[in-house]
């Protein structure tokens, strides 16, 4: 059959290119998704709100109460202590971030590369994911109070021989070092992964070219590995936000209140009756953590773009 003058071919995409149909969401997803999102709202999102809406009364937990609009905010604001411990908070949280990624990072070069033993390794240096952050602090408490002063003195380290976890300028670094030994395991696996997704094609076209281990490096794995970074840095950062238990079982907030975290303040509302007024603390603590996390996440928009 030949075609006439007023007759065209009708065109047919692809089958690749044909846009596939939307999918209305089984009722089999739903189901199973029901018990998690009622846990959420029951646990998270109800209590939330909850601690919201009591920020702006009197409630001192249970009993009567009264509103008293943004007398709570007020107040925090001019609150020397309420500030003390955001400003720890923030400096122990991005103090944190820097020494758990770089450590992460390259132990994860090492477990990576061609060495013996590399698989053991790497099950040994996860072993402290999975031990109760409030037994670490207690193991690490015991340290820093006696091994190590008694360690100091019998080598004549004076700096060391009294506990640090009595000295208000160097407490926080004990709370680092403990945070970071344990957090650093779950950013070396996100690392571990990265790197063996990165094809050892390029490493091998580089070393042809003449490329050493530093440049290869720079060149290549540092900027595939932007990604695994980001993530990261977020994550860890968002859970160095809510320090508790390790600054507990290590110095308690102390000495005097210099390592008193945002966590522990707030929770310090249930016992001396600022129940209200610490619900205005975690509001405003919860709204600046979002919006670190809104800036760290259009950061890296930014760079895949």
């Amino acid at each position: 059959m030949t075609l006439t003058s007023t007759e065209a071919p009708t065109a047919t995409a692809p089958a690749g290119l044909r846009p596939t149909p939307k999918r209305r969401p089984d009722a089999t997803h739903l189901f199973f998704l029901l018990p998690t999102l009622i846990a959420f709202t029951l646990c998270i999102a109800l209590p939330a709100v909850m601690g919201v809406f009591f920020s702006f009364t009197n409630s001192v937990g249970y009993g009567e109460w009264d509103f008293v609009g943004l007398a709570n905010y007020q107040l925090m604001f001019t609150d020397p202590a309420i500030m003390a411990s955001f400003w720890f908070t923030l400096w122990f949280s991005a103090v944190t971030v820097v020494a758990t990624n770089v450590v992460a990072f390259l132990l994860a070069v090492g477990l990576t590369a061609q060495i013996r033993a590399r698989v053991p390794l790497r099950a040994i240096f996860v072993i402290p994911m999975v031990v109760s952050p409030i037994i670490i602090a207690f193991v690490f408490h015991f340290l820093f109070a006696k091994t190590l002063p008694t360690a100091a003195q019998a080598v004549g380290f004076g700096p060391l021989e009294e506990s640090i976890l009595a000295n208000p300028d160097l407490a926080w670094l004990s709370i680092v070092i403990v945070t970071a030994w344990q957090a650093v395991p779950q950013a070396l696996l996100i690392f571990i992964a990265g790197l063996l997704a990165i094809p050892a094609d390029l490493y091998e076209a580089s070393a042809l070219d003449g490329a050493g281990p530093w440049k290869q490096m720079k060149m290549i794995t540092i900027p595939l590995m932007a990604g695994y970074i980001g993530i990261n840095v977020i994550i860890t950062f968002k859970n160095f936000l809510n320090a508790y238990d390790i600054i507990v079982g290590l110095t308690d907030g102390g000495p005097g209140t210099s390592t008193r975290s945002v966590a522990m303040t707030i929770f310090s509302g249930f016992e001396t009756g600022d129940y209200a007024y610490q619900m205005a603390t975690a509001t405003i603590f919860f709204l600046i953590t979002l919006a670190i996390a809104v800036v760290q996440l259009r950061l890296m928009r930014r760079k895949d773009q």
